[in-house]
């Protein structure tokens, strides 16, 4: 009879911590169709609405992170600390795990730091080059701790990492055999080479602002446009629409599609987009976001364009470099050749399984 598994994930603030989330939610509940799974996370984030979506239950703790200016949120940091330790005490002993995986944010925090207190297996899900604070913290006690770059040692206790890269998109694998579909998908020429641009689901200013003051000169260079903008900044955007050969969306739900379609790429540097953009292989301009924690967008863009697998521009460079190195790289096919080979050499297609692994592994041990 099948042992009825029980996980509690905990992950979020932004979607490059739910979704990684899902997809080991999702690769568990395959192989372990009665299992039982609660998401935890904070309680006004995009957790709440995300992980419902997907199907599964998640209850919200009270917890944000410390503001870089002096606020009142900062001042009210400890007091969510605390409720927040206090509530997953009170969530993991009445749910009884047999697991609780954590893939970043401040929720996972709390919930996997009470976890290890009461000594329930933890693993961590490290998807940056740098990881932020809670999760150097959490490393200790935790009993598995699965990376996406190599050189993790600096970091963690070399014992306890396991090379498995960010849970990715299934749909992105083959994206090669899906060319013509995304050609038609987005109504775009099929004799004209396609510029993806990404700047995550809500958008990239400084992004957003340079596509728009350079899209003359990218037409004129032939190129066609496939433009998620966000949804922040649609309606700013969409007049762009207009033109021939742009396509600008708040949002693209067929993102295999967008990257079959694509020719090169524009984006920002999440974790979760590198890890996408590895297995499409495609060539790629990184512009980190200067505003995250740890700068761990750009040390992400380093760790591929120290091996030559990406082009990092800084928003600080923009206005100086950018026409120049998008016309260099259009026009230059053994460059992009090479772009496309390293950076595909970096995928890690079979990240979820192996995460799931390490995390059933822990789940049967605790069950003997």
């Amino acid at each position: 009879m099948e042992q009825k598994l029980k996980f509690i994930i905990s992950g979020g603030g932004t979607g490059g911590h739910i979704y990684p989330a899902i997809a080991i939610a999702n690769e568990l509940k395959a192989r372990f169709p009665q299992a039982e799974f609660l998401f935890v996370g904070a309680k006004d984030k995009m957790e709440m609405q995300k992980v419902p979506q997907a199907g599964y239950s998640i209850k919200g703790l009270w917890i944000s992170g410390i503001q870089r200016k002096i606020s009142l949120q900062n001042l009210l940091f400890p007091f969510k600390l605390l409720s927040s330790l206090w509530k997953s005490y009170f969530i993991i002993k009445r749910f009884k795990p047999d697991v609780v995986i954590g893939t970043g944010g401040f929720a996972s925090g709390a919930v996997l730091k009470v976890a290890s207190m009461l000594g329930i297996p933890t693993v961590i899900q490290e998807q940056n080059s740098y990881p932020g604070i809670t999760n150097k913290l959490l490393a200790a006690k935790a009993q598995s701790i699965c990376v996406a770059y190599e050189g993790m040692e600096k970091f963690f206790p070399a014992e306890k990492i396991k090379l498995t890269g960010n849970p990715v998109r299934q749909d992105l694998i083959f994206v090669d055999d899906k060319r013509i579909e995304g050609l038609t998908y987005f109504e775009v020429n099929a004799d004209k080479r396609t510029l993806l641009v990404l700047g995550g689901s809500l958008g990239a200013k400084r992004i957003n602002q340079l596509i728009s003051d350079e899209l003359e000169i990218i037409l004129q260079l032939g190129i066609q446009v496939i433009w998620q903008c966000g949804k922040l900044y649609y309606d700013q955007y969409k007049h762009f629409n207009e033109k021939e050969n742009v396509h600008v969306f708040a949002f693209i739900d067929r993102m295999d599609l967008a990257y079959a379609a694509a020719d090169f790429i524009i984006s920002r540097s999440g974790a979760s987009s590198i890890s996408e953009l590895c297995i499409v292989g495609k060539p790629t301009i990184l512009i980190p976001s200067p505003n995250v924690a740890e700068d761990h967008q750009t040390k992400n863009a380093l760790a591929l364009s120290a091996k030559k697998a990406a082009i990092l521009l800084k928003e600080s460079e923009l206005n100086e470099k950018f026409r120049r190195t998008f016309a260099d790289l259009i026009s230059n096919d053994e460059k992009q050749a090479k772009l496309s080979k390293k950076i595909h050499k970096k995928a890690l297609p079979n990240a979820t399984q192996q995460i799931a692994d390490e995390i059933v592994k822990l789940a049967l041990e605790k069950g003997e």
